[in-house]
């Protein structure tokens, strides 16, 4: 499962955000990064999932 989040989350980032962690203030926060340039979404989406 691990495996495909990180692939959700380079492909698109909200969804592997939502993936791991629901739908949530988490979620939406990448959602507005990924809208205003993929970097920061895929930067912060790596960071919330695996930074622990």
């Amino acid at each position: 499962m691990a495996i495909l989040i990180l692939i959700a989350t380079i492909l698109l980032p909200p969804l592997g955000v939502a993936l791991k962690h629901g739908l949530g203030g988490t979620t939406l926060l990448n959602l507005v990064l990924t809208l205003l340039g993929f970097i920061p979404g895929l930067i912060h989406g790596l960071y919330v999932n695996y930074a622990k």
